[in-house]
């Protein structure tokens, strides 16, 4: 593949990163929009540690063009040496693998995910062996578009990331874990992992199914001529609506009780406000407590400069 790699913004890493790294060699199974970002901030942070991407021949091409890792393979054998695996395929593929990565890591190795679901990933992490210590991961950094095109070094940058271990799960990985994400720029937090599974549901999934849902509403029936016509607030609010389905389907099956019962509690203010278009009380309501979650979600988003 030609071409130069295109100009990239550089985290400011912490002052002991440049010694030796916290894993050696890092291997990154799915190079899209987030595991794409981590090892680009991996490389930047630590010069000295390998990095080996794992997917599709034509995102390693790309990847290799943007200097994101340094071993490209389409083959999980690859792995085979990593201490630090991280899967950033989507949800199912991710429980796929985890059936198998005993036959493609040799060693003893720390495991981590990216989905945006917990508790089915994490059952399927119980068939590891002990030399393999799966601990769930969730960065909250994203943007409305997928792929390695738009993978980016300060992606995380003052985003939180959830760590989700069980109960049993031993301190030491966590902390090394949280460690490797300060040093890229996140923030770590700890949740039970049911906890986080409900949560998504209301502040991620709900929002992505909503901004999906009314973009195809409004576009089949304005069709072209209209949207032509709107203002910047169809714009801005519909910014999710560019999201791949196929990362969506997997979150969807995989947390389907918490984001249905999200989209009922949403179902059920849209009837009352429905069926009260005729009076204040409802919209009234609706719109107050809106606007000050609204401020609120502002104020907690303005010291990471995200608007």
């Amino acid at each position: 593949m030609t071409g130069t790699p295109r100009s990239l913004p550089v985290i400011q890493a912490e002052e002991d990163s440049v010694s030796p790294p916290l894993f050696e060699k890092i291997a990154i199974i799915g190079l899209g929009l987030i595991g794409g970002s981590i090892a680009l901030a991996a490389r930047q942070s630590w010069p000295s540690g390998l990095v080996i991407g794992v997917d599709r021949k034509e995102v390693l091409e790309k990847a290799m063009v943007l200097h994101a890792i340094d071993v490209a393979a389409d083959d999980p054998f690859v792995i085979s040496e990593a201490d630090l695996v991280i899967l950033a395929a989507p949800v199912e593929q991710n429980i796929e693998l985890l059936a198998q990565l005993d036959r493609y890591v040799e060693g003893t190795a720390l495991v981590t995910d990216v989905g945006s679901t917990k508790r089915t990933t994490l059952g399927a992490a119980a068939v590891l062996p002990e030399r393999l210590t799966f601990i769930g991961g969730h960065p909250l950094g994203g943007a409305p578009r997928g792929g390695i095109d738009y993978a980016r070094p300060d992606l995380f940058k003052g985003r939180p990331w959830i760590f989700t271990p069980t109960h049993d799960s031993p301190a030491g990985p966590v902390e090394r874990l949280s460690a490797f994400v300060e040093i890229i720029g996140a923030q770590p937090h700890v949740m039970d992992p049911d906890e986080h599974d409900r949560l998504l549901a209301f502040v991620s999934h709900l929002p992505q199914l909503v901004t999906s849902a009314l973009m195809h509403v409004v576009g089949s029936v304005a069709q072209e001529k209209g949207l032509g016509l709107t203002g910047r607030g169809l714009f801005d609010a519909t910014r999710l609506a560019s999201s791949p389905a196929d990362i969506w389907l997997d979150i969807c099956s995989s947390n389907s009780d918490e984001i249905a019962g999200a989209l009922d509690q949403l179902i059920g203010e849209l009837r009352k406000m429905q069926g009260s278009l005729n009076s204040s009380k409802e919209i009234d309501r609706v719109f107050s407590s809106a606007a000050k979650w609204r401020s609120c979600l502002a104020a907690l988003r303005r010291p990471t400069g995200v608007e």
